[in-house]
């Protein structure tokens, strides 16, 4: 086996077809066919399942892909690392962020990053869920994550500063006319709020639960910026980190008592390059501590 044939049955399997894979690889449809002929009768089993709508990977399929993707991945860091230079850095770094945090940090650094290295092809993503970070970071599949501390936070994970957290409220609202507002205050209001699995709701229910055990909910989100939005139109109330907060709805935002904030962390994988550990020094050079603007 090779990473070639790794690499086009990753691309079978995201394009759904030989053709389309061919064409995303920029290489002959036969030659996609007799790798992942080649592949599947050195390994014995059956990756894909032929459809009418496709190609589909098995339920082996699966379980190889998953191990295929961290060799390719890891074969690109290495590849990456043996022709960085002084000048020069090329390669793909793979980027995860924990929804809401490092909204107007992580732009900063990665700015910086490809302004130093133009040549550098850098992924980002955001999860909701720490639980799937977590796991992402475990697989070996990430270079770098950005997240809220945890209990299942890494002895080696790098704190950055902390995300102090604020609430949006619509236009109008009552509580506008206060610098801070007590979250007692806000029992009983309907709160736009975010996925279950989403470690900003699991905030929003710890900070509530003395208050508020049962907070109203006036809606689900999967953005922090939709939720920001859709508090300020008066749909109910949102609580979220103070860095997502979108430009133009500073003026219906307040800090809320007692303080909420969660210490913001960089994960990094192990053995990291020279891209990652680039792009962690330019977060740490970022604003975090203190961050929190004068909203009112």
């Amino acid at each position: 086996m090779s990473l070639r044939q790794y690499e086009y049955a990753l691309a079978v399997a995201e394009a759904g077809s030989v053709t389309a894979a061919a064409e995303l690889l920029h290489v002959a449809q036969p030659s996609v066919s007799q790798q992942i002929r080649g592949l599947e009768r050195e390994l014995g089993v059956e990756l894909f399942a032929r459809t009418p709508t496709g190609l589909v990977p098995t339920m082996v399929g699966r379980a190889f892909l998953r191990e295929a993707e961290v060799a390719v991945s890891a074969s690109r860091r290495a590849r990456a690392t043996a022709r960085a230079g002084a000048d020069e850095l090329v390669g793909e770094l793979v980027v995860a962020v924990q929804m809401g945090f490092g909204t107007r940090q992580l732009p900063g650094a990665l700015g910086a990053l490809r302004r130093r290295f133009p040549r550098l092809e850098v992924t980002v993503f955001e999860e909701p869920s720490s639980a799937e970070l977590d796991r992402l970071c475990r697989r070996g599949v990430l270079d770098l994550a950005l997240m809220a501390a945890c209990e299942r936070s890494p002895a080696d994970a790098h704190h950055l500063g902390d995300e102090e957290f604020v609430v949006v409220l619509g236009d109008g609202h009552r509580q506008l006319a206060a610098d801070r507002v007590e979250l007692r205050d806000l029992a009983g209001e309907p709160w736009v709020r975010f996925d279950r699995d989403s470690a900003l709701d699991g905030v929003l229910l710890n900070v509530l639960r003395d208050d508020d055990p049962s907070p109203t909910t006036a809606a689900r989100v999967s953005q922090t910026a939709t939720a920001a939005r859709w508090a300020a139109q008066g749909l109910g109330v949102t609580l979220v980190p103070a860095s997502a907060v979108p430009d133009g709805h500073e003026h219906l935002v307040r800090p809320v008592s007692p303080p909420v904030s969660q210490p913001v962390i960089a994960v990094v994988r192990q053995g990291a390059g020279p891209a990652e550990t680039a792009l962690l020094e330019l977060l740490r050079q970022e604003t975090w501590s203190g961050a929190l603007q004068s909203w009112v």
